[in-house]
């Protein structure tokens, strides 16, 4: 018999997610989708037909962007013919990068429908809809066959989800043997004290759960994942924060959005440069730290 309880604590939860992350209600209710075809037009672009390049400001929300991304593939020793699954993938950046420059058939996964919606126009206007597939979904409850993917790939969405063994769990399922993941995660640090918010990820506490890294990587050993590699890569994460959030507090920076291509403001609003800021400041005070890893499935 379904526990009500849980399932309606899930659901409440995943309400407050798709609250913080599509910020419709703050640009007068237009979804994120015509918010986003909107603001190309005005940049002078076709919103049917853009490069990679033109959408690099709204498809990589994470630490990095497309360089931390192809540090992880390569760290994970990506190959062109595997098999992807994109947990978290937001609208869709790493999905069509790694398709677009690795080969690789990608099927990203989100909770918030407006990422996905976004997700799958991004892919054709781009001309990737061959070799990416969204859909909207639990992390722990995945619409795909058992072993039907050789590669998890994640990127700072652990940190949202707080039942992360379900999740390791689903990845094991999903993954053929031998197969593996690869994270790009935000962790806590070792200063206690409460986070500077908002965050990218989180406006309170309610929706962010970060865990220090001994405790993802018991999570990783007791689910059955033997660690390729891990590494701390918070400096690197930390220099390019800090570089963007210097361009994104400057004086002129109202009337340089106005004129140029789309931003994560655009999917944040109007707290996005306090976030990036927030995020700077407790990297600083390593209230949070960045990993980077690859983790291979074992036998069980």
């Amino acid at each position: 018999m379904p526990n009500y309880r849980v399932e309606t604590a899930l659901d409440d939860y995943t309400g407050r997610l798709n609250a913080h992350y599509d910020a419709a209600d703050a640009s007068g209710g237009q979804t994120l989708l015509t918010r986003l075809q909107e603001a190309f037009r005005a940049a002078g672009c076709d919103p049917c037909r853009l490069s990679l390049d033109d959408v690099a400001g709204i498809d990589q929300l994470h630490l990095g962007g497309r360089s931390a991304s192809r540090a992880l593939a390569a760290q994970g020793e990506l190959r062109g013919d595997e098999r992807v699954l994109d947990v978290g993938c937001g609208t869709g950046g790493t999905s069509r990068l790694l398709a677009a420059e690795y080969g690789c058939d990608v099927v990203g996964i989100d909770i918030t429908p407006a990422f996905i919606e976004a997700a799958r126009w991004l892919s054709a206007a781009t001309g990737l809809t061959e070799r990416t597939r969204f859909a909207c979904a639990d992390a722990a409850k995945v619409p795909l066959p058992a072993g039907s993917v050789e590669v998890v790939w994640c990127q700072h969405a652990l940190m949202n989800m707080p039942h992360v063994p379900r999740v390791l769990a689903e990845w094991q399922r999903l993954l053929t043997p031998g197969g593996r993941v690869l994270l790009h995660e935000l962790v806590a640090g070792d200063n206690p004290g409460p986070l500077a918010l908002p965050v990218p990820w989180a406006r309170t506490q309610a929706t962010s759960h970060l865990r220090s890294r001994e405790q993802l990587e018991r999570a990783m050993a007791l689910a059955g994942f033997e660690p390729l590699g891990v590494e701390d890569v918070t400096d690197a994460a930390l220099a390019w924060r800090q570089e963007h959030s210097r361009r994104e507090s400057g004086p002129d920076e109202a009337m340089r959005e106005a004129a140029s291509l789309p931003g994560p403001g655009l999917i944040f609003g109007s707290e996005f440069a306090r976030m990036g800021c927030n995020l700077r400041d407790n990297l600083m005070a390593d209230k949070v730290r960045v990993l980077a890893g690859s983790w291979q499935r074992g036998q069980r």
